[in-house]
């Protein structure tokens, strides 16, 4: 036993050593992007027009809309906290460790790292390490997570589907080309949506068919053997099975949970419209703006670009053509992406900062 934990510990110490590195090369490659997106498109624009229009906007709906995005951010630490203070709670384990602010802390470090990495594949394993390291038990912080993230996708699917079935016309008229790329994004999201539901409540199926594709892959040497590899989707597993559990037993503060995500989407996806209403512009209803907001949204989530950057812009511009003059076209997208985005993950990136500071002088 003591062997086994004196192995664990050198495990961890290990990745902590190699954090940094991968972090660095991280943001360094979101840099480029970064950089190179805002050269494709304002290469040929005058930034003092841009500065100009945003100078004139409403300092009114501009707040709005900066408290809609940290809202949309803080709420699924809201929902981390009321989660795993509940298990706390019937476990009759002590709260110090999950206070709303430090559980919020946990959401923007999940933003940064899925900013900084394809498919915001980074954020939840950070989100789970610190959460570790602020001395809630592994089992708990994953089935929290696991719940808040399946729920999460769950209602982003189906809004998708029924801007779908019921605005697909309109919706289609404002994409144009990019209709087929929302199409890709919403059968992936819905793809994900169905596979972790199978994993959660058909585990021993979904187990073997995981090692059963894994194996077919280290076959045709698409991949090299590991049983790194091999522990992680037995530990994803074992991890959705005990979310089931949780679900089952739990469906009451499931069904808060999936209400607040709900609020959480419709934040995001106002804060397009507090924009436009910001610039003192009417004429295309508050629906259509969300929905498109939602559609942009799914086109570009589960792409591997990280932070969605450069195809974000693209499909905007595309898709709010019409709905803003051309002079402001690019200033509200400015706006939106700033807000929603580029501010949102600078917080991220200060809440990390401040995370490896009080890990580093509660170690010293």
């Amino acid at each position: 036993m003591e062997e086994e934990r004196g192995m664990k510990h050198s495990m961890e110490r290990e990745r902590e050593k190699a954090a940094p590195k991968h972090m660095g090369i991280s943001v360094l490659f979101f840099l480029a992007v970064m950089v190179l997106t805002f050269f494709a498109f304002f290469r040929n624009t005058q930034l003092s027009d841009i500065y100009a229009a945003l100078a004139r906007m409403s300092p009114w709906y501009l707040a709005a809309a900066a408290v809609c995005a940290a809202f949309f951010v803080s709420a699924e630490g809201m929902m981390i906290w009321y989660l795993l203070a509940s298990i706390h709670k019937e476990c009759r384990l002590p709260h110090k460790r999950t206070g709303i602010f430090r559980c919020i802390a946990y959401s923007f470090i999940g933003f940064f790292y899925s900013g900084i990495t394809p498919s915001a594949t980074g954020g939840q394993p950070m989100q789970l390490y610190h959460m570790n390291k602020d001395g809630n038990r592994l089992a708990d912080s994953s089935v929290v997570l696991m719940t808040v993230a399946v729920i999460y996708k769950l209602v982003l699917s189906v809004i998708g589907i029924l801007i779908y079935v019921f605005w697909r016309v309109p919706l289609k008229g404002y994409l144009g080309k990019y209709m087929d790329l929302f199409v890709l994004g919403l059968f992936l999201n819905s793809g994900l949506v169905l596979l972790l539901l199978f994993v959660m409540f058909a585990p021993k199926q979904a187990g073997r068919v995981i090692h059963k594709l894994e194996q077919a892959l280290v076959k045709i040497h698409l991949f090299k053997y590991s049983e790194r590899r091999i522990r992680k989707i037995d530990s994803f597993i074992n991890g959705y099975r005990e979310s089931v559990g949780f679900l089952v037993t739990h469906t009451g503060k499931v069904l808060v949970v999936l209400v607040l995500t709900t609020v959480q989407r419709f934040s995001v996806f106002v804060l397009t419209w507090l924009v436009y209403r910001g610039f003192q512009l009417t004429g295309t209803p508050i629906w259509d703006i969300m929905w498109l907001q939602a559609a942009t949204y799914i086109s570009v989530d589960m792409l591997p670009i990280p932070g969605s950057q450069g195809i974000t812009e693209l499909v905007y511009r595309r898709a709010y053509a019409s709905v803003f003059p051309k002079k402001l076209l690019f200033p509200s997208m400015m706006a939106v992406r700033g807000l929603s985005f580029y501010l949102v993950f600078f917080i991220g990136f200060l809440a990390v900062i401040w995370k490896m500071f009080h890990n580093a002088s509660h170690e010293s």
